[in-house]
């Protein structure tokens, strides 16, 4: 534990670190910090705060820097979230009114990112078990046919199914209703399990043109949009503390590129309440040794589905980047939620 003179100057470091982005000499900290000590006994406290891991000397200045460990305790114990202002809670209602959900999951990535200067991430919600409310065939040249997929939520999704005979418009209405009739309602799992024995009292070509079109269907709900919305990756390259090392740089925008590691570190959000932060290795991704991860669940009528968050350096504003994410995370859930 540090004692309470410790904590003020360990929090005047970091705060001045991450304003000036230069390790902090005992003269500043003397004078920021309202403590009435000479800049030997801060040099004291700096020295111990030293030894017990929570700042660092660069080898170029007399200062110090804050470590891993020290913004951990910084965000844990000394941190002081401030209220956002009203301009841009304003903006992010704006942006995130009741919508089509992946274009409020894009808005929601785009105004993280714009809002904070970082790189906004959101994690879409699962769509295996999107529920269908209506299946249409169209005939195209070539025995191909056009299947055209619109889930409850509003979400329209096509796909090419290539057939080994054409068939007639009456047959493929047939075909249409027979699946709208008997599963609208259900998610591509639920109709799989009932069309398996049902299918056996159809015709044998219907049967190989609705099995085809369950299978592209379920594909293409699942896929059809992409499970991880990353904005403003751009921002990273305008921050010196990321920007100086090329070689970092590279494996950070092919972790953005690859996104399975971003998936499953925010899938760790999806499991906890409230805001996250991932800070330098705690995140268990290397290229994000150098970065901080702010994240928050969001949820769909009470449920959790997926999560929001910010990539930056770990020198960011953490006061006003949390806020951000919560507040994001909470008008997503209320814009996806039905009444």
């Amino acid at each position: 534990m540090l004692d309470h003179r410790a904590q003020i100057l360990l929090k005047t470091l970091i705060e001045r670190y991450i304003v000036e982005g230069q390790p902090v000499g005992s003269r500043a900290l003397s004078r920021y910090s309202g403590l009435e000590l000479s800049p030997a006994t801060v040099r004291n406290v700096m020295s111990d705060l030293e030894e017990m891991g929570f700042i660092a000397s660069p080898h170029t200045s007399a200062g110090r820097i804050p470590t891993a460990r020290g913004y951990r305790f910084f965000v844990d114990t000394l941190l002081t979230v401030q209220t956002l202002d009203r301009a841009s809670i304003h903006e992010l209602q704006d942006q995130l009114q009741r919508d089509h959900p992946q274009r409020l999951i894009s808005s929601a990535s785009q105004l993280l990112s714009h809002l904070s200067h970082f790189a906004g991430v959101v994690i879409a919600p699962r769509r295996a078990s999107a529920r269908i409310r209506q299946m249409e065939f169209l005939s195209l040249p070539g025995k191909r046919i056009l299947l055209i997929i619109v889930t409850q939520d509003g979400d329209v999704q096509n796909r090419i199914l290539f057939s080994e005979r054409d068939y007639t418009a009456s047959e493929l209405i047939q075909a249409a209703n027979y699946l709208n009739e008997n599963f609208a309602g259900l998610d591509f799992e639920g109709i799989k399990l009932r069309l398996k024995e049902e299918l056996k009292a159809l015709q044998t070509d219907m049967s190989a043109l609705m099995s085809a079109a369950i299978a592209a269907g379920s594909e293409a709900v699942q896929g059809g949009s992409d499970p991880v919305v990353i904005s403003g990756e751009r921002n990273l390259l305008e921050v010196e503390d990321l920007s100086s090392n090329m070689a970092r740089l590279r494996k950070l925008f092919d972790l953005f590129e690859k996104k399975t590691g971003l998936m499953n570190l925010l899938d760790h959000a999806n499991r906890a309440e409230g805001v996250q932060i991932f800070i330098g290795g705690e995140s268990g991704l290397a290229p994000l040794d150098e970065c901080s991860v702010v994240t928050a669940p969001y949820e769909v009528n009470g449920q959790v589905v997926g999560s929001v968050g910010v990539i930056g350096p770990t020198r960011m504003a953490y006061e006003r980047v949390i806020p951000i994410v919560d507040i994001t995370a909470r008008l997503l859930s209320s814009a996806l939620s039905s009444e």
